[in-house]
Parts: C-alpha cells; structure tokens; sequence
C-alpha cells in the first residue's frame, strides 16, 4: 500500500496556500485598512466562517508535485488562482443578487455594490500580483509571461462565460444543449483547466505533458460542474451542506436545457410556466422534478459527468511522468467532488 507523503496532505497545502496569500492582503496602508478587511471577509481568512474548499489551487499544487515531487515553488500560481476565482465570485455575487455565500453575507450585501466591485477589483489585481513572486523564485521570465498570459485568457473567457449565462437569463429562449456546454467550459472548465496547466508548465518544459495535464483540467471542469447541476436538484442536504434549490432559483442547468429539448410539448409548457414564475411552489418544483424524470434529463447528466471524470483520468494516465502520492490525491479530490 502506497503511504501518502505528509507535506502533500490537504491541510498542509491548504494552509500553504493561505499563507501565501495572507502575504499579499495584509493592509497596505492604514487609510485603506477597511478594504482589506474585505478582502480577508470574502476569502473566510478573518475567522468569520468557511474559506471554501480551495479545489483549484490543490490541483495546481498537486499537478506541480505530480511532476516534480514538492509543491512549494507552485504556491504564487496557486495563491493567484484562488484570487482569480475569488474576484469572480465577489462579482457573481452583485450581478446574480445572492444575499449569501457560504452560509454568510456576500459582501455586497454587508457594504454595499460600489465597495463590493472595488474590492473584487483589488482581489484581481492582488492575483496578478500574486504571480510576480514566481520570478524571486528562479522562474524565467519567460515562463512567468507565459503564465500570465494563460491567466489573463482564462479570466477573458471567464467574462465570455459570464455574459452567456446573463444574457440567457434576460431573454426568454432556452438555452440549447449545446450552448451549456460552451458557457460552462468558460466559466467552470476554463479555470480549473488553467490551475492544473499552470501546475505543469512551472514543472516541465515538455509540451505534451503540459497538454495532457490541459485536457485533464478540462475535462474535470466539466464533470465537476455537472456533478454540482445534480446535486443542485436531487442532493441531499445532509450531504452537501445546502439545499438543493435550482429549480426555485430558476437555474438553467443541464437536466432543465436537457429536459426542454427531449419533453413531449405538454411537459415542456408546464417547463416554461414553473420558470416563468417568480417563485414556484413546492408542487410546482415536484411537477419539473417528475418532468425531468420522465425526460430522462437525471440518468444523461450524470452519464455525461462520469463521462468527462472518466476522460480526466485518462488525460491523467496519459501524462505519464506521475509521482504517485501527489496522483493519489488528485483522484481523490476527482472522487469527493465529483459524487452524484
């Protein structure tokens, strides 16, 4: 039986990982105190409430091990990882008007819109910050612009991503099939993509172990978030830590778009009244629940996230050049994340 090195324990990279970014949001000038506060709030490192699971910057540390065997001069793309997620969050929160995240008050929602879009502003910038301390760390510059760039696209397509899903809430037309999958290549895939990419280009200069640790990202982006669009609808609480409310929330998720284009007419008009209206009943949400069931929308999406797991971890096998602690633990966050 293969023993887990303890430097690659979760904990030990999570914390890792805050510290490197604790270094980045102390108060960098006393008349800006408040605005740091903020940002430490939202990030859960001022002791508030949950900091998250912090997935991405595990899988570039744990991408970057995979190759090299240590994890430590990856933590400046994994700190700018998460502040990347992070800004985006901050934003989604505004723009979606969710009064919480993580079982606390969004920002926004405790300081107001104009605080909220400047602090997730600074949080971008900190993640480009973030990345400059690769350089004090012996990294070429070259490679350090590379990572920027990867960055700087990743984040374009996250905006891309963005506005598909908002100009898709605004209009009343389903979204296509097809076009979910676009969206959330952009906003979900991309991201996890680019952490694990990232990993590996600071490891190796080999380019097709970088593509393969690319397609891997990717492929586990997708799967992670069709797995949450299952839970979103049939998850249990006791489970997951929240309650499964897409069909309340009026969220076009898979098994929706899925269910609007395979349902007879007559389902998909009562489809059309649940998420016209604005706030459904519980017997409206059983009429969708049943529709999605007699559509066959539950058994596709989770076809299609076991799919994109299975692809992932061939991507992986493919790669080759694994050490095998830090391989242990990437399938195993492939396993906790991805249940339904």
């Amino acid at each position: 039986m293969t023993v887990t090195r303890p430097e690659l324990d979760l904990p030990t990279l999570i914390a890792a990982t805050e510290d490197e970014i604790v270094g980045l949001v102390r108060d960098r000038d006393p008349s800006t105190q408040g605005l740091y506060e903020m940002v430490r709030y939202h990030l859960g490192l001022d002791g508030s409430g949950s900091a998250g699971k912090r997935m991405r910057p595990l899988l570039g540390l744990l991408a970057y091990a995979s190759i090299t065997g240590q994890y430590e001069p990856a933590l400046p793309g994994a700190a700018a990882v998460e502040l990347g997620h992070n800004f985006s969050l901050i934003h989604d929160d505004i723009e979606d008007a969710d009064l919480e995240r993580r079982h606390r008050p969004t920002l926004w929602s405790l300081h107001g819109i104009p605080q909220a879009i400047n602090t997730g502003d600074a949080v971008f910038v900190l993640s480009r910050i973030a990345l400059y301390r690769l350089t004090e760390l012996g990294f070429s510059d070259a490679k350090v612009l590379r990572l920027m760039r990867l960055y700087d696209e990743t984040c374009l397509a996250l905006c891309e991503g963005q506005y598909i899903d908002i100009w898709t809430s605004g209009h009343d037309v389903p979204m296509t099939v097809e076009l979910y999958f676009d969206m959330i290549g952009r906003k979900t895939a991309a991201l996890i993509s680019a952490a694990i990419e990232a990993g590996a280009l600071l490891a190796t200069d080999d380019e097709a172990v970088i593509g393969r640790y690319r397609a891997f990202g990717w492929a586990l982006g997708l799967a992670f978030q069709l797995n949450d669009d299952l839970l979103g609808i049939w998850g249990e609480e006791a489970t997951t830590g929240k309650a499964p409310s897409d069909i309340a929330k009026h969220k076009k998720t898979l098994p929706i778009l899925y269910a609007f284009e395979q349902a007879k007419p007559v389902d998909r008009l009562r489809l059309g009244e649940v998420y016209r209206h604005p706030s459904p009943s519980a017997a409206d949400i059983a009429d969708v629940v049943a529709i999605l069931e007699r559509t066959g929308a539950r058994p596709y999406t989770r076809d299609q996230a076991h799919h994109y797991r299975d692809t992932a971890l061939a991507e992986l096998d493919a790669a080759g050049t694994i050490e095998q602690s830090a391989r242990e633990r990437l399938e195993g966050i492939m396993h906790s994340v991805i249940s339904a």
